[in-house]
């Protein structure tokens, strides 16, 4: 860390994780998620022109969009990390902690939510405010399914909008700290999980042809959010008093609801969610013309109200904290 010398590792992505909540997205440069996403477009059109109605062609050609955008997005954090090593400090540390904050979501996730929050009771507004961050038909919502709607959205999508990124980023931040100063950093991690994720939320469909050309996407994804997904699970009972004395029992049911989602990781964030703050999710959502089922977690709990949708939001603030301290913590020790 050439220039970044006396900087520890994870002081950058603790910087990065603050300069997130501070500003959120900045809107006055190009964002590399929208980068990915019109590189993921126009690969998609030349497969399936190349793979017509074949599953096994579609199924390869997934595979090759998977390995070139992760690998290049990776790649492309690496060449970053190394050459802001090399620039002067007050060129080199904004540069790194600006592309770090791309891969993070937590001050945009809050506003999206409170949006929606701040919507009620005009249910239009709700209605619309919400079709921003949902797959699932809003139209004809009332306000107890917006709440739910937002309370999902704000539970899974703090795992995979802010938890699994800020994982990868601390991994990176290990590694470096460590002394492989050449090795895949906080950015080249965080920048291959977001490619995979932004896989998974244009192409992880099981539909269509998206069936066989989105798989090795939507697994890859699977894979690189099991574990920070398990680990919000274990550690979001303790950030409240009210929660510390049960969190084995909280983990526990918290996987068992989980399990019964299709996706392996979706289920578990949001039944930790319901578990810590009392509220039962899941039931029924309209896709289009298309109603599915999810499963009930915390089955019997209190109906979803706007308290409990803010109260989740400040524990995701209260978690995100208790991460940092504790990698800083680490990195300390490792130091002494």
């Amino acid at each position: 860390m050439d220039s970044f010398t006396g900087i520890h590792p994870f002081v950058l992505v603790t910087a990065a994780a603050g300069f997130d909540r501070l500003v959120g997205d900045p809107r006055w440069c190009l964002h590399p998620v929208v980068v990915m996403g019109w590189i993921i477009s126009r690969l998609r059109r030349l497969a399936e022109h190349w793979s017509g109605e074949r599953p096994w062609a579609l199924r390869l050609a997934g595979g090759l969009i998977t390995l070139v955008l992760v690998g290049g997005s990776g790649a492309s954090g690496w060449l970053l990390e190394q050459g802001s090593q090399r620039l002067p400090l007050v060129l080199g540390l904004p540069l790194l902690l600006i592309a770090l904050t791309s891969a993070l979501a937590g001050r945009s996730l809050e506003q999206a939510v409170r949006g929606v929050l701040g919507a009620l009771p005009d249910l239009e507004s709700a209605r619309a405010a919400l079709s921003w961050i949902v797959g699932r038909d809003t139209q004809e919502l009332e306000a107890p399914e917006i709440l739910r709607a937002a309370a999902e959205t704000a539970s899974e999508n703090a795992v995979d909008g802010l938890f699994a990124p800020l994982f990868w980023m601390l991994i990176g931040a290990g590694l470096w700290s460590a002394g492989w100063s050449e090795a895949p950093g906080p950015l080249t991690l965080a920048w291959g999980f977001k490619a995979a994720s932004t896989l998974d939320s244009m192409l992880g469909y099981r539909r269509g042809k998206l069936q066989w050309l989105g798989t090795a996407g939507a697994r890859l994804d699977d894979l690189l959010v099991w574990l920070p997904c398990r680990l919000v699970a274990f550690s979001l009972p303790l950030v409240s008093r009210a929660t510390l004395p049960r969190a084995g029992n909280l983990l526990r049911r918290s996987l068992i609801d989980g399990a019964a989602d299709p996706s392996p990781n979706a289920g578990v964030s949001q039944a930790i969610y319901a578990h810590c703050l009392g509220v039962q999710l899941g039931g029924v959502n309209r896709y289009g013309a298309a109603w599915r089922e999810k499963p009930l977690l915390a089955a019997g709990a209190a109906e979803v109200s706007a308290g409990r949708v803010e109260a989740m939001l400040q524990r995701t603030q209260r978690l995100e904290l208790l991460w940092l301290i504790a990698a800083c913590s680490v990195g300390a020790a490792i130091h002494r």
